[in-house]
């Protein structure tokens, strides 16, 4: 009986002080409520202006579609983290040892375990508030050539002409030369190629048979126009190079392969040798493929573009 009077006592004791804690707390409690209410108003709102931006229902001179995708989380992320700042002291059993403990002993795993994921976060942001990279973009970034398919939080997505999807680190991209072929032109693809002729053709020839080249290839646009280039005189040979803009809707290698075809073409027709690889001597004739022979065993005529 007295074991039983003293546990009963315990308990109703007990009790008593947790209804008592629980209403002490009570103007804290509604305090939280109050500013979880407000923030979520807050990030609501700002969320919206940022969606707006986003769809393309309001035009910001400072903010592209893109970039607003990306702007709009770290804003929510700022709200609702400035928030929690406000509502720490607010929290039942915050300024005791133990909650004080807890929270540097999760504050210090964090910092250790999201190093790296940090930098790759730093990295994407960077990359997008820089434009260095559009979803749709014909990019070379490292040993990779290929479409941006997904601007990540951590890595971007690239597809190949292979339709293989590649994800890259955002670290490596930032650390590395990004060549875009879309930025300025988002309706096309730019492409460049160069070839080396000798000083006995005339550099006017040798431009009209490069923008006629450009004017066969399928696929290349004659707006903006293609132009020419002599960007070197060589010991042996002039090196020129050709500026086309090509259609988005086929893919860069494929363009520049069918560019280099007729480049082959016209240069046969008008014999006109191409000087790569390098020589030692001049020939008694042209090294050019007579376009009697252009459908030689086993192409045929009906195979070939």
């Amino acid at each position: 009986r007295p074991w039983s009077q003293r546990l009963g006592a315990f308990v109703v004791d007990t009790f008593t002080r947790m209804v008592a804690a629980v209403i002490d707390q009570l103007p804290n409690l509604i305090t939280l409520a109050m500013i979880l209410f407000v923030t979520r108003a807050v990030a609501a709102a700002i969320a919206a202006w940022f969606r707006a931006v986003e769809r393309g229902d309001l035009s910001v001179s400072w903010l592209d579609p893109i970039a607003a995708l990306a702007a709009r989380r770290l804003a929510v992320l700022a709200i609702w983290l400035f928030a929690l700042t406000v509502a720490y002291p607010y929290v039942p059993g915050a300024s005791t040892d133990a909650f004080k403990g807890v929270s540097v002993f999760v504050g210090l795993i964090v910092s250790l375990g999201s190093a790296g994921v940090v930098g790759q976060i730093m990295s994407g942001l960077f990359m997008t508030f820089n434009r260095a990279l559009r979803p749709g973009d014909v990019v070379h970034v490292g040993d990779i050539h290929g479409v941006v398919k997904k601007l990540g939080v951590v890595s971007v997505t690239v597809s190949t002409r292979t339709q293989e999807e590649v994800t890259i680190p955002n670290a490596v991209v930032v650390s590395g030369a990004i060549k875009n072929y879309s930025r300025g032109h988002r309706a096309t693809v730019v492409l460049s190629t160069s070839v080396t002729i000798g000083y006995d053709t005339p550099w006017r020839q040798v431009r009209a048979m490069l923008l006629l080249a450009a004017s066969r290839a399928q696929g290349i646009l004659a707006e903006p126009a293609p132009t020419v280039h002599e960007t070197a005189l060589k010991d042996f040979y002039i090196e020129y190079e050709l500026v086309a803009h090509g259609d988005v809707a086929v893919s860069r290698p494929e363009l520049l392969s069918r560019l280099h075809e007729q480049i082959l073409d016209v240069f046969n027709e008008h014999g006109v040798q191409i000087m790569s690889p390098n020589f030692e001597g001049q020939p008694e004739q042209p090294a050019i493929v007579h376009p009697s022979k252009w459908f030689a065993e086993p192409a045929a005529k009906r195979d070939v573009p």
